[in-house]
């Protein structure tokens, strides 16, 4: 069912399902999240059930403010202080020692636990109404069936699960790609997941350089070689190997003389004019990287709908602002 956000009352009833040890979707800044009650590990257990998620695939821990998340940190390092001064609330998500004993479903039974104080409104609502009730913390993943593209409005959340889950409707998602995560476990920071936050900026926060992930680094949300992924087979090109492969696409539709009754290729593109042909449909790619994020899942999913069998990306540019897209792009080509 999709609950009115802007009702109190719809908080409220979110706030006791979770309570209750029961699923509820509800909005972040960054993409629609499957929340349980982290203190509770039956109730996490629903979500790796309802997602098809490996139980050893930590989930990310939401909480209200940093005191909030200091109760699941078994220690809270300095690092995770100035990147939290800096970014939270927001699209930030930090590993740090678990507290013994606390959230271990949720951290996928590993000593380490990432935690993230969302900046969306009617996810602080949410937490606060929660905290009322005694739910310490939501453990929140993307609210999609597990290794498929996340959900950025309610309807897709409803999409992937039906009516039976609740859904608090807070609007589309302000950043539409998920958090980036910084460990903070090791005395440096490490950079596990890119996002919407520049790479640079992390690092003046962090005071230290940020280490690209290694083999000592934790298990985290979304790492996975293939995620993100469309049913559609996606393949990521330069845009000169986008171009001729589209031109010898023209050509053997031209050569079949038949219009498909339906799209087979879809192309999505910054640069690459995009020529008629049947049984092709063009999405423009936008030029800025957030405007990108911001559209990415929601266009996937769009072009899955229309039930097209390959999905053709322009490479995005090599900068450090794309890394968040190029990421998920990378990830959804690698299934």
């Amino acid at each position: 069912m999709i609950l009115d956000g802007a009702d109190p009352q719809a908080v409220e009833q979110a706030a006791d399902r979770l309570a209750a040890g029961e699923l509820v979707a509800f909005p972040t800044e960054t993409v629609y999240g499957l929340g349980a009650r982290a203190d509770d590990d039956a109730a996490v257990a629903k979500i790796f059930a309802a997602k098809g998620r490996p139980a050893d695939h930590p989930l990310i821990v939401h909480v209200g403010d940093v005191t909030a998340a200091r109760r699941f940190a078994a220690t809270w390092p300095p690092l995770a202080e100035r990147l939290a001064t800096a970014f939270w609330p927001g699209p930030l998500t930090l590993i740090v020692p678990r507290a013994p004993g606390f959230a271990a479903a949720a951290a996928g039974g590993q000593d380490s636990i990432g935690l993230r104080c969302p900046a969306h409104l009617l996810a602080q609502a949410l937490l606060l109404a929660a905290l009322r009730r005694g739910v310490q913390g939501v453990a929140a993943p993307s609210a999609n069936r597990f290794g498929r593209i996340s959900p950025t409005t309610a309807a897709h959340v409803q999409g992937e699960f039906g009516a039976a889950l609740a859904v608090l409707d807070g609007g589309p998602c302000a950043v539409g790609i998920e958090s980036a995560i910084v460990d903070c476990t090791r005395g440096v920071p490490v950079l596990l997941r890119p996002g919407s936050l520049a790479r640079d900026a992390l690092a003046a926060a962090a005071g230290a350089p940020l280490q690209d992930r290694d083999a000592g680094a934790p298990r985290a949300s979304g790492t996975l070689e293939a995620h993100y992924a469309p049913r559609a087979a996606l393949r990521l090109m330069s845009a000169a190997a986008l171009r001729d492969a589209l031109a010898l696409w023209a050509e053997a539709q031209s050569a079949a003389r038949a219009a498909l009754p339906t799209p087979r290729l879809a192309v999505y593109s910054r640069t690459v004019r995009v020529p008629g042909a049947a049984g092709l449909v063009a999405r423009t790619m936008p030029d800025a990287p957030r405007a990108a994020a911001y559209e990415l899942f929601a266009v996937l999913r769009e072009l899955d709908t229309l039930g097209v069998a390959l999905i053709w990306v322009e490479h995005p540019p090599a900068s450090t602002d794309w890394d968040g897209v190029r990421d998920r792009l990378q990830r959804a080509a690698a299934t």
